[in-house]
Order: C-alpha cells, then sequence, then structure tokens
C-alpha cells in the first residue's frame, strides 16, 4: 500500500519538473564552427544558443594554445538577439585556439563548455 501511494505521488508530482530539464541554454552553433579550421583571422567569435541569455552573467573568452587569453575582453549578449552570445577578436596568428563558454538562461540555469577552432594562413 505504501508503495502504491509513493507510486501514486511520484507520478502526480513529476509532470511539475519536466520543464525544468529543457530549461538551460545549450549552444546551437558557433562561428568559427567548433572544431574547424578558418583561412584568415575571424574578426569575433559568436554563439547561439537554445534560450535566452542573462546578458550580466553570459560570457565567453578564447584562449590560445599556451592558455592566453587572446579575445577583446567586450563579450557580450546581442541586444537584438538575446540568444547570441559574441566577442571581438585581435588579428589571431595560424594556430589552434580555444573558446571557453558559461551562460545563464533568462531562468537562472548556468550551462557552459568549450570547444576549439584552427586558424590557417
Amino acid at each position: 500500500m505504501k508503495r502504491q501511494l509513493l507510486t501514486i505521488l511520484f507520478l502526480m508530482c513529476a509532470p511539475a519538473f519536466v520543464p525544468l530539464a529543457h530549461a538551460h541554454a545549450f549552444m546551437d552553433r558557433a562561428v568559427p564552427a567548433v572544431g574547424r579550421t578558418v583561412h584568415g583571422s575571424p574578426a569575433q567569435v559568436q554563439l547561439w544558443f537554445s534560450e535566452r541569455l542573462e546578458p550580466v552573467f553570459s560570457t565567453v573568452q578564447v584562449l590560445d594554445r599556451g592558455g592566453k587569453r587572446v579575445d577583446s575582453g567586450d563579450a557580450r549578449v546581442d541586444p537584438g538577439d538575446a540568444t547570441l552570445l559574441r566577442a571581438s577578436l585581435p588579428p589571431l596568428a595560424a594556430g589552434t585556439y580555444r573558446v571557453k563558454w558559461r551562460v545563464v538562461s533568462a531562468d537562472s540555469h548556468v550551462t557552459e563548455g568549450d570547444f576549439t577552432f584552427d586558424v590557417a594562413p
């Protein structure tokens, strides 16, 4: 009887938690693309997410092979598209670069990740 009551209680409450699983902002795509090689230095890095971002708490950094930060330090959520996070880049030398991001969706869930891209001459 106790097990049946717990099962019924769980089934009644479970739907309330389902939307929470889908409320995180996951990266949808990026320019430069994940793992790709670009010819010439890109002017900026752009990341699109599946949810609107909280501008104050969302950031992106671009690091060189040695871990030195190389972006211009102006990471921002685009004012016209709250799913787009971007940062300007100075001219980059040929090599591999790591993009690290940490975002907070509008409903306060945190996600983070990283990827690399290569710059060819």
